[in-house]
């Protein structure tokens, strides 16, 4: 099997910045074509909108991703560009704090529209559209039409009542991988998750901007001690998307350095 991914076409949604961002580049730099998706026209434009405009792999759709009509524009502006979708990313993700007695500060409802429920209109548009064209196109019966990622956390397996709204998201996320991996099995298109932690995402680098101290104990709540680049997440997410785990669906592998293997409830979960 293969771990290419070149010559294919992955939307990468939350892709202006942080881990979105990584892995948009790397699935740009292993060949495949891009469409990077964000609600931050101005971050899209500064990343990639100069590439976006010279009519190669790369194109960029900002607009609000927890719409149906804004997820159907951004489908149809991939097929418009690249004729098809084979990959799909749903890196569009949101961390708050929760305030565990207060209904209208617990981020609850917010973090399951803005992380889950976008996650799973797109996920079922994009499957309609992977099915779609391999009916025109007359594929076999069988063949793999494509893959779907999910980004998940290891919050969701941690208690830490002020992270309330998203290890219930993060949770909710790993479920509806699992449910869309068994209901699309049979139409050939996989579906798994990336439950991180101990990487350097945007969210993590602004809470180390405000808590220095967070860097030493996040490390040493982390078997393999250290902080991972994102490119190391992106590097999973193109195992998953490639021929290489072409018999793996319904899984939520985990990155997090051995992080999730310790009880440590005092650190941090980025």
């Amino acid at each position: 099997m293969s771990f290419s991914v070149s010559g294919k076409t992955a939307i990468v949604t939350g892709s202006a910045s942080g881990i979105g961002l990584a892995i948009a580049r790397h699935l740009l730099d292993k060949g495949a074509n891009v469409m990077f998706a964000d609600v931050d026209e101005a971050r899209l434009e500064a990343e990639v909108g100069e590439e976006a405009r010279a009519e190669g792999p790369v194109r960029m759709f900002s607009g609000d991703l927890t719409e149906k009509l804004t997820i159907a524009n951004l489908l149809s502006a991939t097929i418009d560009a690249f004729e098809r979708v084979d990959i799909l990313v749903n890196a569009n993700r949101r961390t708050l704090v929760s305030d565990i007695l207060n209904p209208e500060a617990d981020g609850v409802e917010e973090l399951w529209r803005h992380n889950v429920l976008s996650a799973l209109r797109i996920s079922q548009m994009t499957a309609k559209r992977m099915i779609q064209h391999a009916q025109r196109a007359e594929v076999e019966p069988g063949t793999m039409l494509g893959s779907i990622i999910n980004l998940s956390s290891i919050a969701s397996q941690a208690t830490r009542p002020e992270l309330l709204a998203y290890s219930m998201a993060s949770a909710a996320m790993d479920q509806m991988t699992r449910s869309l991996a068994v209901g699309l099995a049979p139409k050939g298109i996989r579906v798994n998750a990336v439950a991180f932690g101990s990487v350097m995402s945007a969210s993590l680098q602004a809470a180390l901007k405000e808590h220095p101290d967070f860097r030493d104990q996040i490390t040493d709540a982390t078997p393999l001690g250290r902080i991972a680049a994102p490119a190391e997440l992106a590097e999973a997410v193109q195992f998953l998307a490639s021929d290489a785990s072409g018999f793996i669906t319904g899984q939520v592998l985990t990155v997090d350095g051995g992080r999730g293997l310790l009880d440590v409830v005092s650190a941090p979960a980025h």
